[in-house]
């Protein structure tokens, strides 16, 4: 059955594979980000794929931003059958060296833009009794990682938030809630943290950075010459496993070779 299915976070990386697979799926995609003027890369993989989108704006940050769009989508078609809160932001410093508005930027992306997303849909889908919330989380929303701590803890929070709400309104409303926890992919999304790092003082000068060097250095060692990473076509092709499941998972691996 064709979905109305609302992402988040698709100007690129893994947002432009979930859009355009579930596009070619035959569902009626609502492909949102931030900033409408960096739509070309999400354009030319419809185009590539002879598939149509419908593209809006909407900032994860902003109340008025998602309420608008969710407010668009319904009187266009009625119903949300399923939100993909994929917008996301990586962050690499230390405790030490973050200020608080980085924590609360990192914060806000990731765990708070989920929320807002999801609290302006659930109550169309509970009036519905019927719906699917899946959030992209991570492997670092189960472990802990090295100079990851606040983006882990964003997800952590992530992790959290969803199995809560799954326990009690999955079965009193019917609307289903999943984590999709991809390990490392290879898309923009890594290049975007190193950007946010050089744009707020670039590697510090202090007693962590040998600790980080050699901790980058390992991951780039692994990585050089191997299959470790996934592609982010991989991972959305898991994601749509879940969004047409009969009865999707609470949790769902996605990473990891």
């Amino acid at each position: 059955m064709s979905k109305v299915i609302l992402i988040t976070g698709t100007s690129s990386g893994l947002g432009v594979s979930i859009a355009v697979q579930a596009a070619k799926a035959g569902h009626t995609v609502y492909a949102t980000m931030r900033n409408l003027a960096k739509r070309d890369t999400l354009d030319a993989a419809a185009s590539a794929a002879g598939v149509s989108l419908k593209v809006l704006a909407l900032d994860v940050q902003d109340d008025d931003s998602v309420t608008a769009a969710v407010d668009e989508i319904i009187q266009a078609e009625g119903r949300i059958d399923t939100l993909i809160n994929n917008a996301g932001a990586g962050f690499v410093r230390t405790t030490e060296q973050a200020s608080l508005d980085d924590i609360n930027w990192v914060m806000d992306v990731n765990f708070t833009g989920v929320v807002r997303c999801t609290k302006a849909v659930i109550p169309h889908m509970r009036k519905a009794r019927a719906g699917h919330v899946v959030t992209i989380s991570s492997v670092g929303g189960l472990v802990g990682q090295p100079f990851n701590e606040i983006y882990c803890a964003a997800k952590f929070a992530v992790e959290g938030y969803t199995e809560a709400l799954a326990c009690y309104v999955t079965p009193n409303f019917g609307i289903h809630f999943t984590t999709v926890e991809p390990g490392g992919i290879q898309s923009e999304f890594a290049a975007n943290v190193m950007k946010h790092v050089q744009e707020t003082g670039g590697m510090l000068e202090d007693e962590y950075l040998p600790i980080l060097q050699k901790y980058v250095a390992g991951a780039q060692a692994r990585a050089d010459g191997s299959d470790i990473y996934q592609t982010a076509d991989q991972v959305a092709e898991v994601v749509m496993q879940c969004v047409e499941a009969a009865e999707p998972p609470a949790k769902m691996a996605a990473g990891g070779k």
